[in-house]
């Protein structure tokens, strides 16, 4: 009521009554807002009613927005609004406030919603949007559910996938029309509407009269800003400026629909109350703004070729009267009726084709009755005008969300959709002229599927406005604007027209939106049955489908080649699917039982009339036009399946609804025409016609489109076959495939319509029509399951597949509710039953196996079916492919040894309404071609294939298969030889025909040929002519003659046809070809039997005289029991057998004569006539053959030579490898290391002027900083709680460790203290092979001018190893020297230790003391500086730079040092972290750090140390007096030695000292540094024991101080540590905050050992790798206890007499240089002196962790979905933006934004950034969107594979099934040994540059 009295209000006089305070404050708006209100509640409610449209009147005003922009008039009229933006603003707060009625507009929102009957979950989602699907909770196809009502149904087992929205949706929760209510979500299970209370009737006043001016205020806007586009200027600029302005107020609106169905109700009322939109838009008060705007509405309409009917008898489709309807629809099938034809007679005839589609189109328009589809539209509701301009703005996403989020209201849904099919002619118009048609088709669909799934709510539509007449006329309508004539047969009188797929609408599928609401809406039975029933409706469409029998004309080029490729035939294809057998698939879902027997009826007899028509319109007599082919017969196709229908599933009787006979003969015309073309194009005669035409070949039998195109064309031609006479069949197929003239038994023949080269390949195209035609069951009797059975078997057999590709090649039934679904049980079952699962495994190489399914055993042995597999397959290799594995499995089975030949299959029984075509086997036509056929291959005449010989076996054996009852042998011994005195055979049976023996045949040959020049045998006497005309020659064959002469018997006989005269032949070029001149007739003599020429045959293939044996004479049970599976594979001899026994079989007479012919001994064959020409093309084939042969032997030299070459060339390259020689007393052998030359190849040693170098990879590499402590690997975050923080990682410990020392220290001090190249430390990788310098420089120049794009950078200085092919980019020089050098030096010398350290320290300071000298720039020289330039630019430089003073030497000095470091620890964890395997190292043959070191040493030594500070000296000597670095307070002091890290420190001693190094000088080094190490390992304890722990250990330890070793006891040196570190602050500070750190358990001896222990092994490895790698000493392997005593005896720390019995003890490795307690106390003084001021830091730095765990990649979870719904909606950190692709690094769990351009920083984008920082470089990222993981390598990327795999083992890229994927831990495994082993660059293939754009 309320709103009548708004609505009275509005028309009265506009005067505001009550003055209104100023609108400014919201205070005063909630006032108003609360006055009001009460106002309105008061019973009489007028005033306030008046008062408040006074106030809408002011704040809604519909003139400001647009004009405002423009020319700011009234800007500030509704209360101080700057622009036109703040007073949009403003009148949305003044609305919200109005509805809310005074109170918050946020507690209002929270009002309503508690009022929300939630049945139904409604969610709209927008295209990209993902969702899931599940087929076992659907009851409509299209059903969907969006993530959160997925997640919380319980779907466990079931058929559901996830997937990306193309179009945008809507979830069907709760919509029991769609779905099965068991997958209801559990917010949705409840049906709530019963406890709902009821909506307080005032909550809601407010809107009620709100809302209606807020409606009309935005039509008002729409009708405003809407201009006409002018013809050639696209108008989209301004309807979006336009829809910019709307945003908010949609947006509102879309809010107001979230609130749920309390408000939806309002707003349905609101939206459908016609009186509303009568009283606001009519445009009749004096209001001048609305008045303007009534006109533009009407300016709309008119433009968008629309009525508003002013009249009140206009046809409305709101109210239809029960007459209209049907006259309407009369008229229009009246219309269409004519259309058909356009009479000849026509006046306006004469202008030709260009008018003729503009003539057609305006006389369809003419003679509709139905115009008001098409032309009118009336609005009568807010709803109709809102989706008006919702259309006329081309759908903007917003208004459709808007008008979706409104659907869960019942009675909205129904209003919406009836408005919606109102629309649907101005829909497809404005879609044809859209130039954003793809948007909007999207959109359009967006909304109807929502309408038209459900099937209630179509039944109702289709009943009550018509849908099926409007979408079946708005289809006809739209093709009609794109129709050309036909040029197909007739080109000039043709009346047929055609749509032309060269058009936009075809090209862009423009039309697919209508067609799949067609199909949707079809879907349903009560809409399909109506359609199926309605004569008008059939006669239309059937009018429709015409329009595309015929499309795309292929004309065969003759003369030169097409120069422009028409692409036309996509649109072709993609328009017969979709629009013609879509449809039609639906339409036969609903006829599966008896009952429908009528709608088959019905359709059938509409298309048989609209062939009729068609083949009118062409003009078609009886011959189809050479030259031409066209693929699509959407009619006869529609034909074909109903028929196929009908017989199987409706009982109904074949012949009731087949034509005449002549309407067979002109039916079967142009699918034969099609597949004679087939082979014409596999025989390349299309050639000229370009690729395009193969294209269409294929497509046509490919596996989305066979089952609408072959497989109908096919099956109508079987029933054609069945029908029609079998000798006219079987001559139609021969002429067809233009094959007629090669049937002679002549040896040479003329073709007057093919070339010679083409002969074989048509023959053999015929031959396998023929066998596919008599051997398939599709149509003919096999269940669905059979017939799913042999799709899968026949894909299995040509190759291995993956499920996803099996469900994608197998044809599946289009229609979705046919049941038999990709996906379904039947699949599952069938798949299990015939293949069996590979599961996906990994090779070495490192390519990624899918899981496949490869085919049973018993498959090949009893199912392999070569006819389905060549019906099936699209490219002619897949038949080989078959075969090649079917020969496979017999060779392994042993069930034969050679070359099978395809098997024989036993076919399914035909259904009885197809026997007749097996007539085709037994007529004589077929039995002379198969005589002739055998005869010439006996004969070896040309242009005859082992394939052809193939096919007329399988046919011979067809027919005995198929054979008629058995004859008795009285009746077959009346046929004497007077009965058939002209013809070649007496009867058509085969089993009989087949021991015919024909003696003389007359043939045709040109003059030229052999048999014209012997002599006949009529000239020797004159009697034996007598008898040859007795003996019955066979006349010369003309298949042609028979087919027209039968052709002829046909049309005279149909009573029909009687008086009509009988047409002339159209040309002349097709007539018999005995019409050429030079042709004479010669007779041939034969005398053979098709028993004896099969006989013959086998003798031929075996080779051997007499080589056939009746199998029965042997073993007469054979003839009892003839299934012998020794029959069953073979080749040609085993089918000849089987043959021969199968005839026996079936008669005595053919047994008997087979046995006779066996003991004639055979005459030799005729030996073989070679002509020149064949003698030429002979020879070429043999030396052809000879090439190929030497050819093979030469690749197969070359392999083996280049495979013993890489195995030398891997031996010899690396010196250190060698074996230790035994020097002996005599003169030892100085042998120089020698090096092969990849490239030259020329062996020889490595010298100063010419250097030989090893190819090197250099990378950066972060993965050592990515050890962490913890055993526990860490986890990839997928909640916000988890996050993964570095600092722990061995990167981060190690940074802050140098930057503490560099706060307290010394810099250049710092930085010998410890190693850098955690993060970014270069590691350095070879493949072994060697070559010169100046070789590797010539071939970089190659590469350089190469243009050929490689995978990598040459300007890098990137290349491949010439051998090995392996990526590298550096070369490292070899160090000159001989082998023998090592082995002086490790001559064991009985030096004492401190005569060595005195050396040692002597030799660290001589500068430069090498063999080289640095000032004589040598080529070796130079080639290692080029080398260290580009280790050093190999990392970036914050990886290289640690000094305060940035570019001092010490940076370099640490760098160097650090990168020996760096490939040393990298080596340790790819042995697995410890050196208990032993042996050589797995890099063994390829390691280069020998080499490397010289390199590092090199430069090294460039650098000295200032004797002063060098460590050896702290290490080695007491110094006196220390007074002096306390003294200097104001410079920082050194590093304390025992902060030193001492691999560090072993590095640089022994990189200080002259290469090659001694044996013993590295001992001693080694002894020195382990003194220090293991005091270390005692202050670390210390400091982590507890206060009463050492306080006992001083005590203990000092009691034992006086013993003899002392010095070797770990308890008397930690008792002296504790006790000289007691003297400063360093155990002082621990407080209560300190007990944390100390651990609770009791110190005991073992447990001391073993951390003393645990703390040395990791130097003791490092240095063990060094010996063996410096000295080539191979490792011990042991246990993992032993590892500490093994390795220090290897390194010689072990004194030799030591004993093993009791336990052994660390200590005893101890070797002091000077007094133990002298040396330690001078270093504990140091930590003193620095732990006065700093104790805290102090002990941070005592403690050094140095157990690192093994690097680990993050650990993914099981399921996939779990990181995809956590991250594809996760907001980036940096751009707070959803990212389009979302990426995640897998090494530190970082979110990134792939290729987004939003967080890109100086031209790199996010990933490559984080890939630098991350990873030095390289970066292993999960894409969220397509579960692949994508790896960047410096400036290259590549697409490693995915990880996740789905339950059949396949990777889903790009997640486009959307099945559920798991972990496939394996996989994981092997991207996580590459990340180790830096091996991305050798093991993945395929890389490209990436310009930093990921």
């Amino acid at each position: 009521m309320a709103a009548a009295a708004a609505a009275a209000a509005v028309g009265g006089s506009q005067s505001p009554q009550a003055e209104l305070p100023a609108p400014g404050l919201a205070l005063d708006k909630a006032a108003t807002a609360a006055h009001l209100k009460a106002a309105l509640s008061r019973p009489d409610n007028r005033a306030g009613a008046e008062e408040l449209q006074a106030l809408l009147e002011r704040v809604l005003s519909a003139e400001r927005p647009l004009a405002a922009a423009a020319d700011g008039e009234e800007a500030a009229a509704a209360g101080g609004g700057g622009g036109p933006g703040a007073a949009e603003e403003e009148a949305l707060e003044w609305c919200k406030c109005l509805l809310a009625g005074g109170g918050g507009y946020d507690e209002f929102c929270a009002a309503v919603r508690a009022y929300d009957p939630a049945a139904l979950c409604g969610l709209v989602w927008t295209a990209n949007f993902v969702a899931y699907r599940c087929r076992t909770c659907g009851i409509s196809p299209c059903m969907s559910l969006c993530a959160e009502c997925f997640h919380q149904g319980d779907h466990t087992g079931h058929d559901f996938n996830m997937f990306r929205s193309q179009a945008g949706g809507a979830c069907d929760c709760g919509d029991s029309n769609v779905m099965r209510e068991s997958g209801f979500c559990k917010r949705h299970q409840i049906k709530s509407s019963s406890n709902i209370p009821c909506v307080p009737k005032d909550l809601l006043m407010m809107s009620e009269f709100v809302l209606p001016r807020f409606i009309f205020c935005l039509i008002q806007y729409l009708r405003e800003g809407y201009n006409e586009p002018a013809a050639d200027v696209p108008s989209e600029k301004d309807l979006n400026k336009v829809l910019q302005l709307l945003e908010p107020q949609i947006s509102f609106l879309e809010d107001l629909t979230k609130m749920g169905g309390a408000m939806r109700s309002v707003l349905t009322q609101v939206l459908t109350n016609q009186q509303n939109y009568k009283d606001l838009t009519s445009g009749l008060g004096e209001n001048a703004c609305a008045k303007k705007s009534h006109e533009k509405y009407l300016i709309a309409l008119k433009s968008s070729g629309l009525t508003y009917p002013e009249d009140k008898l206009v046809y409305g489709i709101q109210e239809p009267s029960a007459g209209t309807s049907t006259l309407a629809v009369q008229g229009f099938a009246g219309a269409t009726g004519t259309l058909g034809q356009l009479d000849s007679s026509d006046e306006e005839d004469q202008d030709g084709s260009q008018g003729l589609g503009k003539r057609k189109r305006v006389k369809l328009s003419s003679n509709t009755k139905d115009q008001s589809i098409m032309d009118v539209l009336k609005h009568k509701s807010f709803l109709e005008e809102l989706l008006f301009w919702t259309i006329k703005y081309e759908f903007p996403q917003k208004m459709v969300t808007f008008l979706l989020n409104m659907l869960p209201d019942q009675e909205y849904k129904v209003a919406f959709t009836k408005t919606f099919v109102q629309h649907y002619a101005f829909i497809m118009k404005t879609l044809k002229k859209s130039h954003e048609s793809d948007t909007m088709s999207n959109r359009i669909v967006h909304i109807s599927v929502q309408l038209f799934s459900n099937e209630e709510l179509a039944r109702q539509v289709t009943e009550e406005c018509q849908l099926l007449d409007i979408m079946v006329t708005v289809l006809l309508y739209m093709m009609e604007s794109c129709l050309i004539k036909s040029e197909l047969q007739d080109e000039e009188n043709s009346l047929h027209v055609v749509v032309n797929c060269g058009e936009a609408l075809l090209k862009n599928n423009t039309y697919w939106p209508l067609v799949s609401d067609f199909i949707n809406i079809l879907s349903h039975q009560s809409v399909a049955k109506r359609f199926l029933e309605d004569h008008g409706l059939l006669v239309t469409w059937m009018n429709f489908v015409s329009f595309f029998q015929g499309m795309n004309l292929n004309k065969r080029e003759l003369n030169e080649h097409v120069e422009f490729e028409s692409q036309t035939y996509y649109a072709a294809f993609a328009a017969e699917l979709e629009a013609c057998a879509q449809p039609m698939w639906g339409l036969l879902s609903h006829c599966k039982v008896r009952e429908t027997q009528e709608y088959t009826r019905n359709v059938v007899r509409y298309c048989l009339e609209a062939l009729q028509d068609w083949f009118d319109a062409i003009n078609f007599v009886d011959e189809p036009a050479p030259n031409q082919v066209t693929f699509h017969l959407p009619l006869h196709r529609y034909y074909a399946m109903f028929l196929s229908k009908a017989v199987k599933c409706q009982e109904l009787d074949l012949d009731s609804v087949l034509p005449d006979q002549e309407m067979l003969m002109k039916l079967m015309i142009h699918p034969l025409q099609i597949q004679a073309s087939l082979a014409e194009i596999h025989s390349n005669m299309w050639v000229r016609n370009g690729l395009q035409i193969k294209g269409q070949a294929m497509t046509y039998v490919q596996s989305h489109f066979c089952n609408s195109m072959i497989d109908p064309d096919i099956y109508l031609l079987q029933v054609c076959a069945s029908r029609l006479d079998p000798d006219y069949f079987i001559s139609s197929v021969f002429e067809r495939f233009k094959v007629v003239d090669l049937l002679t038994m002549a040896s040479q023949h003329q073709n007057t319509v093919l070339d010679a080269e083409h002969e074989r390949s048509m023959l053999e195209g015929a031959l396998t029509f023929l066998v596919i035609l008599l051997s398939l069951r599709l149509h003919l009797g096999m269940s669905d399951d059979e017939i799913l059975r042999a799709e899968m078997v026949a894909q299995l057999c040509m190759n291995d597949r993956t499920h996803s590709s099996l469900l994608d090649l197998i044809p599946e039934n289009p229609n979705p509710k046919s049941g038999i679904i990709p996906g379904s049980y039947s699949f599952e079952s069938v798949l299990s039953a015939v293949a069996d699962f590979k599961a996906p495994v990994f090779e070495p190489g490192g390519s990624m196996q899918q899981g496949m399914y490869t085919p049973k055993a018993e498959v090949w042995d009893q199912e392999f079916d070569p006819v389905m597999v060549i019906l099936r397959t699209v490219y002619r290799r897949d038949v080989q492919s078959a075969m090649d594995r079917y020969t496979a499995f017999l060779k392994q089975s042993g069930k034969f040894p050679g070359n099978p030949w395809p098997p024989y299959k036993k076919r399914t029984p035909l259904h009885p309404s197809y026997k007749g075509l097996m007539r085709l086997l037994h007529c004589k036509t077929l039995h002379i071609v198969l005589f002739t056929l055998l005869y010439k291959i006996l004969m070896d005449h040309q242009n005859l294939s082992e394939h052809v010989l193939c096919m007329v076996l399988y046919l011979i054996e067809l027919g005995l298969e198929n054979s008629a009852e058995e004859e008795s042998d009285e009746e077959a011994s009346v046929c004497g030889p007077e009965r058939c005195h002209d013809s070649w055979f007496p009867g058509s049976n085969l089993v009989s025909n087949m021991r015919h023996f024909i003696n003389y045949v007359r043939v045709r040959v040109p003059e030229t040929a052999p048999e014209v020049k012997r002599d006949s045998p009529a000239s020797t006497s004159s009697d034996s002519l007598g008898s040859l005309q007795n003996s019955g020659t066979a006349q010369v064959f003309s298949l042609v003659a028979e087919r027209r002469k039968k052709f002829q018997e046909i049309i005279n006989r149909s009573s029909s046809e009687a008086n009509q005269v009988v047409r002339p032949k159209t040309s002349n070029k097709w007539s018999a070809p005995g019409s050429a001149p030079q042709l004479t007739t010669a007779i041939l003599e034969i005398k053979e039997s098709i028993l004896s020429l099969l006989i013959k045959l086998h003798h031929k293939l075996s080779g051997k005289q007499n080589s056939y044996y009746p199998a029965w004479l042997d073993d007469i049970e054979i003839l009892i029991q003839p299934e012998i599976p020794k029959y069953s594979h073979g080749d040609g001899i085993t089918a000849v057998e089987r043959i021969l026994l199968k005839a026996a079989l079936q008669s005595r007479m053919n047994k008997r004569i087979i046995e006779e012919i066996c003991r004639k001994v055979t005459p030799p064959v005729p030996p073989k006539k070679v002509t020149a020409a064949e003698k030429k093309t002979l020879d070429k084939e043999e030396r052809r053959q000879k090439a190929r042969e030497r050819q093979q032997k030469l690749l197969a030299e070359f392999a083996s030579r280049q495979k013993s070459f890489m195995e030398t060339a891997m031996d010899v390259d690396s010196p250190e490898n060698d074996i230790p020689m035994e020097i002996t007393a005599a003169e030892p052998q100085i042998s120089e290391a020698v090096y092969d030359c990849v490239i030259c190849g020329q062996s020889g040693p490595s010298s100063e002027d010419r250097p030989t170098g090893l190819v090197v990879l250099l990378q950066a590499s972060s993965v050592l900083g990515q050890c962490r402590d913890n055993i526990e690997p860490k986890k990839l975050p997928i909640t916000e709680e988890e996050q993964i923080y570095p600092w722990d990682t061995c990167a981060a410990v190690h940074d802050v460790r140098l930057s503490l020392l560099q706060r307290y220290f010394k810099d250049s001090s710092c930085l010998l203290a410890v190693s850098i190249g955690w993060e970014g430390g270069v590691y350095v990788q070879t493949c072994g092979h060697t070559l010169h310098i100046d070789c590797h420089k010539s071939y970089m120049e190659s590469l350089r001018n190469d243009q050929v794009l490689q995978g990598f950078s040459v300007d890098k200085g990137e290349f491949t190893c010439p051998l090995c092919r392996q990526f590298a980019n550096s070369v490292l020089p070899c160090y000159p020297g001989s082998n023998v050098e090592n082995n002086l030096w490790q001559r064991p010398s009985n030096k004492n230790i401190q005569d060595l350290i005195k050396e040692v320290e002597e030799l660290q300071g001589r500068p430069g003391a090498f063999p080289v000298s640095i000032s004589s720039e040598t080529n070796l020289s130079k080639e290692m500086e080029s080398v260290m330039k580009d280790i050093k630019n190999t990392t970036q430089k914050k990886y290289r730079d640690y000094s305060k003073t940035p570019g001092s030497p010490d940076n370099d000095f640490l760098f160097m040092y650090s990168v020996a470091r760096t490939n040393l620890e990298l080596e340790l964890i790819h042995r697995g972290g410890n050196l208990c395997s032993g042996g050589a190292s797995t890099a063994g043959k390829r390691s280069c750090l020998n080499q490397l070191f010289h390199v590092l040493a090199l430069h090294m030594r460039l650098y000295s140390i200032d004797s002063e500070y060098n460590p050896w000296r702290k290490l080695t000597q007491l110094v006196e007096e220390v007074n002096s670095q306390l003294g200097n307070e104001e410079q920082q002091p050194e590093v304390p030695i025992l902060y030193h890290d001492v691999t560090s420190l072993l590095l640089i001693q022994i990189l200080m000292m002259p290469q090659p190094l001694r044996k013993d000088h590295f001992t001693c080094i080694v002894k020195v540094l382990f003194t220090l190490l293991y005091t270390q390992a005692l202050v670390a304890l210390s400091v982590k024991c507890s206060e009463e722990d050492r306080s006992a250990w001083k005590h203990t330890g000092a009691l034992k101080k006086n013993t003899c070793d002392a010095e070797k006891s770990h308890e008397v040196l930690l008792s002296f540590v504790i006790s000289e570190l007691s003297k400063g602050k360093l155990y002082h500070e621990e407080g209560t905050q300190e007990c944390a750190m100390v651990s609770p358990i009791a110190w005991s001896s073992e447990s001391m050992e073993k951390y003393l222990q645990d703390f040395c092994l990791p130097f003791l490895r490092i240095t063990s790798l060094l010996q063996h790698h410096l000295f080539g000493e191979d490792l011990p392997s042991c246990q993992e206890e032993e590892e500490f005593s093994v390795l220090s005896s290897c390194l010689g720390l072990l004194p030799t007499f030591y004993q093993t019995e009791h336990p052994f003890i660390s200590a005893s490795c101890l070797d002091w240089p000077v007094p133990a307690f002298d040396i330690i106390s001078q270093w504990c003084f140091e930590i003193n002196g620095f732990t006065e001021r700093h104790a805290e830091q102090g002990k941070a730095l005592l403690i050094q962790e140095s157990r690192w765990k093994l690097p680990h990649l993050l650990q993914l979870p099981e399921n996939y979905n779990t990181i995809f719904q956590y991250y594809h909606r996760k907001t980036c950190s940096v751009c707070t933006k959803v990212p389009k692709d979302p990426a995640v690094c897998l090494v530190c769990g970082t979110f990134v934004c792939l290729k987004g351009l939003c967080c890109k920083q100086q031209s790199y984008c996010e990933c490559v950034l984080h890939s630098q920082n991350c990873g030095a470089g390289t970066g292993i990222f999960l894409l969220i969107n397509a579960s692949v993981i994508i790896i960047i390598r410096g400036h290259r990327f590549c697409l490693w594979g995915s990880v996740y795999l789905d339950a059949h083992g396949e990777e889903d890229r790009d997640l486009r099934r959307g099945k559920p994927l798991y972990i496939c831990k394996e996989r994981y495994k092997v991207l996580e040994q590459q990340w180790i082993s830096h091996t991305f660059d050798h093991i993945n293939k395929r890389w490209g540059p990436h310009y930093n754009g990921l």
